[in-house]
């Protein structure tokens, strides 16, 4: 479906409140995404995916102001990232709200707010989603809909057609639970960009 019309985004996002999968741009690479409060739905993301169940998954927001929907004891280096980063291929991890199901994460999440005018209006319909690329676990991630189409069809209801994803790569993630920070997946931002946005 054409992410330009503004009925079918809200029609992606009817679905998602009924429990149903869905595949969208992002500012990095397409994301398949489920209510993150809605455990039976997420856990159709492994399904989808054959995702091991061990890997947690993501989180996606229209804004930084609801972190706390789903973060708990957001520190202040995490908060100057958000700040700095967001929107943005950021993604921080931080301590989890018992109010996210344990199908997303474990103790801890990464949470993210895209540089993308569509993922923004959909997560701003339907509220934070549980995020992961719209591929099959293991293969290249997806920059365009086709692309999710040829490695998901028949797997997901409904795949919003955004154009092409303009980062091309999935977003750097970086652990702020410690003393120091630690990169856990590199990406377009390098450590040494965090660290000099935080002097």
């Amino acid at each position: 479906m054409s992410a330009s019309s503004a009925e079918n985004v809200q029609q992606a996002a009817e679905l998602l409140h009924q429990g149903r999968l869905v595949a969208f741009p992002t500012d990095t690479v397409y994301g398949l995404g489920a209510v993150v409060f809605n455990e039976d739905a997420v856990e159709k993301i492994y399904l989808a995916k054959d995702r091991p169940p061990d890997k947690a998954i993501p989180i996606l927001l229209s804004s930084a102001e609801y972190m706390d929907l789903v973060a708990a004891g957001i520190g202040s280096t995490a908060m100057r990232l958000a700040q700095r980063f967001w929107p943005g291929p950021l993604t921080i991890v931080v301590p989890k709200s018992d109010r996210v199901p344990d199908a997303v994460a474990g103790t801890t999440v990464g949470i993210r707010v895209p540089d993308h005018p569509l993922a923004r209006a959909l997560l701003g319909l339907a509220g934070p989603l549980a995020v992961t690329s719209a591929n099959l676990s293991g293969n290249s991630s997806p920059v365009t809909a086709v692309e999710v189409l040829e490695q998901l069809d028949g797997r997901v209801e409904i795949i919003l057609d955004g154009g092409t994803s303009p980062g091309g790569i999935p977003s750097t993630v970086v652990d702020c639970t410690g003393e120091e920070l630690v990169i856990l997946r590199p990406g377009p931002l390098s450590l040494q960009d965090l660290l000099t946005a935080l002097n």
